[in-house]
């Protein structure tokens, strides 16, 4: 296939725009505490009003020299493309204690406009891409098909490129590459591509895409075996693709994690993103239709490491409304979510999460840049394992047919071990509504691998209306580790 032309090299000095936004004092924490274990660290990097109107759109990322790279839409108005949106980003090379000042990454008169950024690093070059949507008369809706890349009603697949750790970039157009002329709207879903790791396809550069055909949505994979050289697409998921993001799972296989309301939707690809299956809901991740996360947690290490399955997951955990920004971890390559942990119970929306190192130490920290109180701020966090607070241990509720008012009736809690050593003697215990009783049930000590059944009597007010009644059982252990597992129990009349 034949190279691409260059379109355009920019600079944070020769740029059409040097948007500043200056650092803005921590959110939560002082740099001194910046990294105490259990801390989750917050700072707001951009401030709609500081440099930009507004700010949107969060993708994160840490280069193959540790440098911390986040990007994310200026934008004259709340809008999405067509506008004249730009993509800014800010550098941290001290692991997110300090952040440079904001620099353009590209940005062009209007019409044109450039948004939804995804960051994406080559591990064997050290190159760094940015993946974005450009337009200049239509956006994903109003889109036509067909991938002339000079068609100012096509909305276009473009990227950035950066060999100097994100201090400069140059500028690429795909659209002609990885559009199939039949699509309409095709965007870069924001956030962070992938790179295989592991097995046949290890090498291979993998970013996600939204695409509207034959007025639905899909999700699709680019893809590219030659370091970015070329890029090609699988075939679409869908209908009801939005987007989404890709996971490596530790046997091999591809987790693409999707967008949708009320929870979020899974495939899977043995072919390294080229297909997947059909999409099946994830009911353990309810979701708004907001845009979300997954991250391997420790993505270089062997299948046989015990951290190889970890999975770690972000989104707003509610489906009515963006609040609830919640992270989760796996154990087992997202079978199961059963450690989760509130960062903003309030206003939040668009959220990423990405590795601060190779995941194996003890007590390694994960950076989350994500979207703060109704749009207002950009806001990166970081948190470690001790602040998840978390132990790899499902928790399945499996309650009688029914629950009889005015009695007492066993409920079935089953906690079982995904740890790679002995967990001590812990308890299990519902959440249950106001006029219940239930008593905290003794887990005994568990081995790796096994399991046990708590009997927890449950007495139900003879009051209680008949009905669905949703719990959440709580394992405890060494006083501070926690997993949870929901369940619905049904209350009838005595």
């Amino acid at each position: 296939m034949q190279r691409r032309a260059t379109l355009v090299t920019a600079t944070a000095a020769t740029a059409l725009a040097l948007l500043i936004a200056g650092t803005p004092a921590a959110h939560t924490a002082d740099q001194q505490t910046a990294f105490a274990p259990g801390a989750l660290v917050s700072q707001d990097i951009a401030t709609a009003g500081a440099g930009s109107p507004y700010y949107r759109i969060p993708a994160l990322t840490r280069t193959v020299k540790g440098t911390l790279i986040a990007a994310y839409d200026a934008r004259p108005t709340l809008a999405d493309l067509p506008g004249n949106l730009g993509i800014v980003l800010r550098r941290s090379t001290d692991g997110g204690a300090t952040w440079q000042p904001q620099q353009v990454v590209r940005k062009d008169p209007a019409p044109q406009g450039y948004g939804d950024p995804s960051l994406l690093v080559d591990r064997q070059t050290g190159r760094i891409f940015v993946f974005y949507a450009a337009s200049v008369n239509q956006g994903f809706f109003g889109s036509a098909t067909g991938n002339d890349e000079s068609d100012p009603n096509v909305l276009q697949a473009d990227y950035s490129y950066s060999d100097n750790d994100g201090l400069t970039w140059k500028h690429e157009r795909i659209t002609a590459e990885i559009k199939n002329p039949a699509w309409a709207g095709m965007f870069a879903a924001s956030g962070e591509g992938i790179q295989l790791r592991h097995g046949k396809y290890a090498g291979r550069l993998i970013q996600q895409y939204a695409i509207r055909h034959n007025g639905a949505n899909y999700a699709v994979s680019a893809y590219s075996d030659d370091h970015g050289a070329t890029w090609r697409t699988g075939t679409p998921v869908g209908p009801g693709g939005d987007e989404n993001k890709t996971v490596e799972l530790s046997d091999g296989r591809i987790m693409l994690n999707n967008r949708s309301a009320p929870y979020r939707t899974v495939a899977y690809s043995t072919d390294g993103g080229v297909t997947y299956t059909p999409f099946q809901q994830d009911r353990e991740l309810p979701d708004p239709a907001n845009n979300g996360s997954v991250m391997r947690f420790a993505p270089d290490v062997p299948a046989s490491h015990p951290r190889a399955s970890w999975l770690m997951f972000s989104n707003t955990a509610a489906t009515g409304s963006r609040s609830n920004l919640t992270v989760r971890l796996s154990c087992d390559n997202g079978q199961n979510w059963p450690v989760r942990k509130t960062a903003e119970a309030g206003s939040a929306a668009y959220s990423t999460l990405t590795p601060l190192s190779d995941g194996t130490a003890a007590n390694p920290r994960v950076g989350l840049l994500w979207e703060r109180a109704n749009y207002q701020h950009i806001t990166y966090s970081s948190f470690d394992l001790k602040w998840l607070g978390g132990v790899c241990a499902p928790v399945t509720v499996t309650p009688p047919a029914s629950l009889p008012a005015g009695r007492t009736t066993e409920v079935t809690v089953r906690v079982v071990s995904q740890n790679d050593v002995d967990l001590p003697s812990g308890t299990v215990s519902l959440k249950l509504p106001a006029g219940w009783s239930a008593p905290s049930v003794t887990v005994p000590a568990l081995r790796p691998g096994q399991g046990a059944n708590m009997k927890i009597p449950v007495t139900v007010p003879a009051n209680a209306a008949a009905g669905a009644v949703p719990t959440t059982a709580t394992y405890l252990v060494r006083g501070w580790q926690r997993s949870y597992g929901d369940g619905t129990l049904t209350v009838t009349a005595p």
